[in-house]
């Protein structure tokens, strides 16, 4: 796939091909970025255009080789919890932070808010485990693929008269069946509410294992995940990278799907601890 087949808007359901967001594979890069300060001005550049290269943001992670020695003074650990720690606010276009994992720290189960989600590991091994969505929340992206496939439906088919709306509802049916992949929802007529939830609505699709200097990328169209510290002894650094920013997302209990909204705090912010951090259970963060 060439680079400049994943322009996208900056949310992920503005995006025009949403199968071109599927980039979850290592991105080779010739170039190398010899400083944090220099990623971050490339970032900067990038993200100046009117759309944004998902490959080529993850080029740009990839060429740049860890060095304590340059991101050392972001990297503030806490006892009890993994911290989220600004480094460069993106001009309120996207932002990029460091997140410090204690051993055996973990993040709830979370989606990213519509945004694309980069992730590069800085020190140690951080585990990222996908889940699908539970049947009883559907992502904006979602909607837009419904949408998407309502609109081909009435272009293909020139028989389609205002009176037919009931082909619309069908489509809708079978756009929510196809996006659950065969999931027990819930039945036609019932509020979401009615339906409840069980144990088996946080189903796990894959496992990866990232080391120093890996980059993976995700955004809701691909699901949800939560990241973990394999380690009980030693610690994990990670550089995170949000476009658009967002200051609120789902966390999602792993054992019955049910979502609540969170917010998103700094530990601290371009070095310096944040005094309005609000302390929350570690199990309402996000990554």
């Amino acid at each position: 796939m060439e680079i400049e087949s994943a322009n996208c808007k900056f949310r992920v359901s503005e995006c025009e091909d949403i199968e071109q967001l599927s980039v979850d594979y290592p991105v080779k890069c010739e170039r190398k970025i010899d400083g944090l300060e220099t990623l971050v001005q490339e970032l900067h550049r990038v993200f100046s255009k009117s759309h944004v290269n998902i490959q080529e943001v993850q080029s740009l992670m990839s060429a740049y080789k860890s060095d304590p020695k340059q991101w050392r003074k972001f990297a503030k650990f806490d006892r009890f919890r993994y911290t989220r720690n600004l480094v460069d606010a993106g001009n309120g276009l996207f932002n990029i932070m460091i997140l410090c994992w204690g051993p055996g720290h973990a993040s709830a189960i979370h989606d990213h808010a519509d945004s694309h989600c980069f992730m590069k590991l800085l020190s140690g091994s951080l585990d990222e485990v996908r889940y699908e969505w539970p049947n009883n929340v559907e992502p904006e992206i979602a909607k837009k693929l419904k949408t998407k496939s309502n609109r081909r439906t009435l272009s293909e088919n020139e028989q389609i008269t205002e009176n037919s709306t009931n082909l619309d509802v069908n489509e809708n049916d079978r756009c929510q069946k196809s996006y659950q992949n065969g999931r027990d929802g819930c039945q036609n007529g019932h509020n979401e509410e009615d339906c409840g939830y069980d144990a088996q609505s946080m189903k796990e699709i894959g496992r990866t294992r990232l080391e120093v200097d890996d980059v993976c990328y995700i955004n809701d169209a691909q699901g949800l995940h939560r990241m973990e510290n394999p380690s009980h002894v030693d610690g994990a650094v990670s550089l995170h990278l949000y476009c658009p920013p967002f200051d609120s997302c789902r966390v999602f209990d792993s054992r019955t799907g049910k979502s609540t909204e969170v917010k998103v705090t700094f530990w601290s912010m371009y070095g310096k601890k944040n005094k309005m951090v609000i302390e929350t259970n570690p199990s309402d963060d996000q990554d």
